[in-house]
């Protein structure tokens, strides 16, 4: 993927060159402009099966984990195509690159990827994904090989573990895992939050990289809610 960052702040647009018949997936929705040589079609957020399974599969993602059933293919159809596109959320962008590793992304982190990129929803526990409190019960796990960009709220931090001990970390603070990081989803200690989900965390174990946002939009939505107007 031929791209780059409007600037390094907060609130950078991805700038991708493509050339003729060069295609790559981007997030429903995050499509800012583009030059008018590009086509964008959406397509069902599956596994990359088509028809009736796929449909299934894309419609029980929705369902559980209140993400839309479709992601966006961009196709240049001239030499110099460019397209824009930006996140929802305000924070860093990270390349990946897929096929030296395989990762696990988690809901909502998912930016846009090569054609040659393609993943696998991976199935949790019911146990995992309703205690999780994300309410996925799913993960997407990737495939293929390429370039693929996540993105967080605030900064996104990689960290390296190297199997000594467990890692701990805030269940809505991942990004990301290498997918030869083995989780645990569990409860804090001495804490329960399952409305807000306060006090759940992740466990890793095994060797590999992590990436963790700085901040938390659970949060966010804690402080900015007692302003918001309950219309009594």
């Amino acid at each position: 993927m031929n791209y780059r960052l409007s600037n390094e702040g907060a609130f950078p647009l991805v700038l991708v060159n493509l050339n003729a018949n060069e295609e790559i997936r981007i997030e429903s929705g995050s499509m800012v402009y583009h030059n008018g040589k590009v086509t964008l079609e959406g397509k069902m957020n599956s596994n990359g099966s088509g028809g009736i399974g796929g449909l299934l599969k894309a419609a029980a993602r929705s369902v559980v984990s209140g993400e839309g059933f479709f992601i966006t293919t961009a196709k240049g159809t001239a030499d110099n195509a460019l397209v824009a596109i930006a996140p929802g959320s305000i924070g860093q962008i990270k390349e990946l690159k897929v096929g030296e590793s395989k990762w696990c992304i988690n809901d909502g982190a998912f930016l846009a990827c090569d054609s040659s990129v393609t993943y696998n929803m991976k199935k949790q526990s019911v146990g995992r994904a309703i205690f999780g409190g994300t309410g996925g019960f799913f993960v997407m796990e990737t495939a293929g090989e390429g370039t693929m960009l996540v993105n967080g709220f605030g900064d996104i931090i990689e960290v390296d573990l190297d199997g000594s001990s467990p890692f701990v970390v805030d269940n809505f603070h991942v990004v990301a895992w290498e997918s030869t990081l083995a989780y645990n989803i569990k409860a804090a200690s001495g804490m329960f939050g399952f409305t807000t989900g306060e006090g759940v965390v992740n466990e890793f174990t095994g060797r590999g990289k992590l990436l963790v946002q700085t901040r938390n939009i659970s949060g966010l939505a804690g402080l900015v809610r007692p302003f918001i107007p309950t219309g009594k």
